[in-house]
C-alpha cells in the first residue's frame, strides 16, 4: 500500500473510507527510533559519564533505571493528565520532550540535571508507546492494524540494531555529550514530520464503563497482562546479563561480543518486519510461541555456552522472536481493548517496564548468588510460565481483522 501524507487539519477515522495515513505512521517510527536508541544509550556510555560527572558505574546506570520509573508512572497517568485534548498535540509535545531531554543531559553539568533530562525522556517513553496502538488504529484500516504496529516497532529494531555500537562510537569520537546531542537534531525532525503528516486526532467520548479499573475486571485483559508481564520479565532476567554471560562462558573478547550483538539487533529486525504478515487470528498461538522459544534459547545457552557457533545460532534465533514479540502484544491490546486502547495500552507499558525492571533486579540477584547458568535457567521458567497464560489470551480477532 503506498505511503500517503495527510493534511494536518484533516481527521483521519480507520473505521471509514478515508485513505489511510502511512506517511504520518512512518513519521512516528522515526519517533521511536529516537525513544529507544535515547533510552538505552546510557549502556555503552557509563564508563565516560560516570568519569566526567564523578560518579560510580553503579549511579550512573540508574539513568536507565529513572527513565523505566518515569515511563511506568506516565502510561498510567497520561489519559487523566491530557484529558480531552487533541492526541495530535499531545504526541507532539511528547516528541519535543526528545529535544530537552537529549539537549538537558547532553549540556548536564551534574548528576541532578542528567537525571532530570532522562525523567523527561521516561515520561515521553511512557506516554508515547501508551498512545501508540490507539493512533495506529486511526491512522490505518482495521486490517492493517497489525502492519501498522510492525513498521512502528521497526523503528525500535533498527535503533536496536545501531543504538549501542553507535553511542560507543561516538563517544569516543566526541564525547558522550556529544554522542546524546546527536539524538536531537533527529528528534527535531520527528517533531516537524510528525507536525506535517499526522491528521487531527480529536478527543473520542469513551464507551461508558472504560477505563484502567473496568480493563482490569475482564479475565482476558487480567490474563494477557499476567502473560506479557511474565514474558518480559523472562526475556530481561536473561538479556540484562548476557554481556557477562558471554564474556564469561563463552570466553569472547570485545569484536566477538560487538559481533554478537549486531547478530541479535540485524535478526531482531527481521523479524520485526515479518511479524505483521504472520499474526492473524491465531494470535494467541503466536503469543505462546515467544516464550516457548525463548526459553529453549536460554536453555539452549546453559548447555552450549562454551560453543561460539552455537552461541550465535542461539542468539540469532533470540533476536528474531524476542524483538518481534512486542509487535504481537500491541496486537493483542487492540484486540483486548478496542473499546479503549489508549486505557489498555498505558496498562501494558506500566506492565512491560515494571517485568524489565524487576527481570533485571531479580536476574541480577540470582546471577551474583549462583553464577550465569542458574540465572538463565530460572529466565526459561519464567518463560516457561508464560507459555499457558499466552495460550488462554484468546481475544476476537474481529477487533482488527
Amino acid at each position: 500500500m503506498a505511503s500517503i501524507t495527510a493534511s494536518a487539519d484533516v481527521d483521519i477515522d480507520a473505521t471509514s473510507s478515508s485513505p489511510a495515513a502511512w506517511g504520518a505512521l512512518y513519521a512516528m517510527t522515526l519517533c521511536t527510533f529516537v525513544l529507544v536508541a535515547s533510552e538505552f544509550m546510557p549502556i555503552s556510555l557509563l564508563s565516560p559519564i560516570a568519569h566526567d560527572l564523578h560518579l560510580t558505574e553503579g549511579q550512573a546506570g540508574q539513568a536507565i533505571s529513572i527513565s523505566g520509573l518515569f515511563a511506568m508512572v506516565a502510561s498510567l497517568s497520561l489519559s487523566r493528565v491530557i484529558g480531552r485534548r487533541d492526541r495530535r498535540h499531545v504526541l507532539l509535545a511528547l516528541t519535543a520532550l526528545l529535544v530537552v531531554s537529549g539537549s538537558l543531559v547532553a549540556l548536564a553539568p551534574n548528576y541532578a540535571l542528567l537525571m532530570a533530562g532522562r525523567a523527561l525522556l521516561g515520561i515521553a517513553i511512557g506516554g508515547f508507546w501508551s498512545m501508540s496502538a490507539a493512533i495506529a488504529m486511526r491512522l490505518v484500516p482495521p486490517a492493517s492494524v497489525p502492519k501498522a504496529l510492525a513498521v512502528l516497532n521497526g523503528g525500535s529494531a533498527i535503533a536496536a540494531v545501531v543504538g549501542a555500537p553507535a553511542g560507543s562510537f561516538l563517544g569516543g569520537l566526541i564525547g558522550w555529550r556529544g554522542a546524546f546531542f546527536c539524538v536531537v537534531p533527529l528528534a527535531v525532525a520527528a517533531v516537524i514530520w510528525q507536525a506535517v503528516s499526522l491528521p487531527r486526532l480529536p478527543y473520542r467520548e469513551r464507551t461508558s464503563g472504560t477505563g484502567f479499573m473496568t480493563l482490569l475486571r475482564r479475565r482476558s485483559v487480567l490474563i494477557g497482562l499476567l502473560g506479557s508481564a511474565l514474558f518480559f520479565m523472562g526475556q530481561y532476567s536473561l538479556y540484562t546479563y548476557l554481556r557477562p554471560f558471554l564474556e564469561r562462558v563463552t570466553g569472547v573478547g570485545v569484536s566477538t561480543l560487538s559481533s554478537l550483538l549486531l547478530l541479535i539487533g540485524v535478526s531482531g529486525f527481521i523479524g520485526t518486519m515479518l511479524v505483521g504478515r504472520v499474526i492473524g487470528r491465531k494470535l494467541h498461538l503466536a503469543l505462546a510461541v515467544f516464550p516457548a522459544v525463548l526459553a529453549l534459547v536460554a536453555v539452549g545457552l546453559t548447555m552450549f555456552g562454551s560453543s561460539v557457533a552455537i552461541v550465535a545460532a542461539l542468539l540469532a534465533l533470540w533476536g528474531l522472536f524476542a524483538t518481534s514479540a512486542p509487535v504481537g502484544w500491541w496486537t493483542w491490546v487492540t484486540r483486548a481493548a478496542p473499546d479503549d486502547p489508549e486505557a489498555g495500552g498505558g496498562l501494558v507499558v506500566a506492565i512491560v517496564q515494571f517485568s524489565i525492571m524487576a527481570g533485571a533486579a531479580g536476574g541480577g540477584i540470582i546471577y551474583d548468588a549462583f553464577g550465569p547458568q542458574t540465572e538463565f535457567l530460572a529466565s526459561a521458567a519464567i518463560l516457561l510460565a508464560a507459555v499457558p497464560i499466552a495460550l488462554l489470551s484468546r481475544t476476537a480477532p474481529s477487533a482488527v481483522s
